[in-house]
């Protein structure tokens, strides 16, 4: 008995220093070449990938080296303690989706009602990690997600995201550049301590999502996405229960709604059709099961796309939100969205959420198609917010009966500002709000415009400091249904409250 105790400590000594000698040799670095890639497009590395990631965890970690070359992937498994870096001319190819390249299936999960199927899902993906924790994604390398799909597709193989992260801790993605990215760019679900620094994404749907997450920090990023969000805060049911996502900063970053692909090259090609809507903005929201608190967003810049949308539509709380500095040009719908409703995609039990303290500060906007709307629902208003130091360039072009215009309630629809229709303002429309404070604002035309500058309905104690609207026939403020409406030195009407 004795010696076989002694054998088996001994073939774990023999272990423990094998793994030593060979973290050792490595000096913590795994060169994926060592492991079987080949780095020339065509040949398969993911399995020569997932060996190096095999090898740096079961050394208590390192960092797994993809040198200059092309590696044609399918699922890349991450695991804790293990830094994936991405030299300067590396570039991990997604491979068509398929079995035979290696993707893993879609996963069982704990829930898969409340919420889009690519956010049901993390397995199916080029770059994913379940559980982890201590990770980073590094360098300035490239991931493609070429033979990505960029929606669902009913099938076990149904690979959608460039970078997937799962209930994980400490995560970092730095300096990376993200091409044509599937459903996700990056899509990150129950992590908590995730920073994004200084990455460059192109791609034709999400850019991030972030999704009932804490404490995260974005800042440097550029996001081109012409068809869906660029950044994108949401707090899904994918978890098993409501998860507010909380506690984030979003600083010093970029988005646009360029043609796929000519950001990369700086060509910076438009849609040619007039009419088209850009996305590419940074949202909180639509998913909203467990709402979103503490959220500061400042220094960023929206170019040719549409503006920035705080929504809770699912029952959570939005609240205590600052945004700051922001500079806007070709902004295809509102510049700024606010919206309450009553959607409920959760379980029964929920209650309508609450959209309160938002300060929005210091803003430009340049040639900008539609009014700010701000819109709760009967019985629920959007409270306490605030707008001040701003200036708004608007389109104009609209015409006397358009002043008219009934503005559907759409309180079980999807909250997009352009499902309202024609707004009967140029400027701002706001309804069934208390609390609303206008400090400091700018409303310009760039064409001339038949509407009033702003229509209240069904707003409570709102108050306009110097609210500046250019000189027209039609008055420059409506009010329906709306009390305890305050002017001082605005709109060159009398200070006081304004009659109803």
């Amino acid at each position: 008995m004795r010696k076989k105790i002694y054998s088996i400590k001994l073939a774990a000594f023999i272990l423990m220093l094998s793994l030593q000698f060979a973290k050792a040799q490595n000096n913590g670095s795994y060169n994926i070449k060592q492991y079987g890639a080949i780095g020339d497009g065509k040949s398969l590395d993911s399995k020569a990938i997932n060996k190096a990631i095999d090898a740096a965890a079961s050394a208590d970690g390192g960092t797994v080296f993809i040198p200059a070359g092309n590696y044609l992937s399918g699922s890349i498994r991450l695991k804790s303690n293990v830094s994936l870096y991405l030299d300067q001319g590396a570039t991990i190819i997604a491979a068509p989706v398929t079995a035979a390249n290696d993707y893993d299936e879609e996963e069982n999960t704990v829930n898969t009602i409340y919420q889009d199927p690519g956010h049901s899902h993390f397995h199916n993906s080029l770059i994913w990690g379940e559980n982890i924790h201590d990770v980073s994604i590094l360098g300035q390398g490239t991931i493609w997600g070429k033979g990505l799909y960029h929606d669902y597709v009913k099938s076990k193989q149904s690979a959608n995201k460039a970078i997937a992260l799962y209930k994980c801790r400490n995560i970092n993605i730095s300096d990376i550049t993200i091409a044509h990215g599937g459903w996700f760019g990056i899509l990150a679900t129950g992590v908590d301590n995730l920073t994004i620094n200084n990455i460059k994404e192109d791609t034709n749907r999400d850019g991030m999502d972030i999704d009932c997450c804490r404490n995260v920090h974005v800042s440097n990023c550029s996001v081109n996405s012409p068809n869906d969000d660029g950044i994108c805060l949401k707090s899904t049911f994918a978890l098993g229960f409501a998860r507010a996502t909380e506690n984030v900063t979003i600083t010093n970053c970029s988005v646009s709604g360029f043609n796929e692909g000519s950001f990369l090259d700086g060509t910076y090609q438009r849609n040619p059709d007039p009419n088209f809507e850009p996305t590419g903005r940074i949202k909180l929201g639509t998913e909203s099961n467990g709402g979103f608190k503490n959220i500061a967003i400042s220094n960023c810049t929206f170019n040719y796309c549409r503006g920035l949308a705080l929504e809770t539509v699912d029952g959570g709380l939005l609240e205590d939100v600052t945004i700051t500095n922001i500079t806007m040009r070709d902004i295809a719908n509102a510049p700024i969205f606010l919206r309450l409703a009553s959607r409920m995609r959760g379980p029964d039990t929920a209650k309508i959420g609450e959209l309160r303290r938002v300060i929005i500060s210091n803003i430009v906007a340049y040639n900008v198609r539609t009014a700010i709307l701000i819109s709760g629902i009967k019985d629920h208003t959007i409270n306490d917010i605030e707008i001040k130091n701003a200036k708004f360039y608007f389109k104009g072009n609209g015409i006397t009966d358009q002043a008219k215009n009934i503005v559907p309630e759409l309180e079980k629809g999807y909250p997009e500002p352009g499902s309202f229709g024609v707004l009967p303002a140029y400027g701002i429309y706001a309804r069934h709000a208390d609390g609303l404070k206008l400090d400091d604002i700018e409303l310009h035309l760039i064409n001339n415009d038949a509407r009033p500058a702003i229509s209240f309905d069904d707003v409570k104690s709102a108050g306009l400091l110097f609210v500046k609207a250019p000189d027209t026939a039609t008055s420059p403020i409506v009010q329906t249904n709306s009390s305890s409406i305050t002017l001082f030195q605005s709109l060159n009407l009398p200070d006081g409250k304004l009659n109803p």
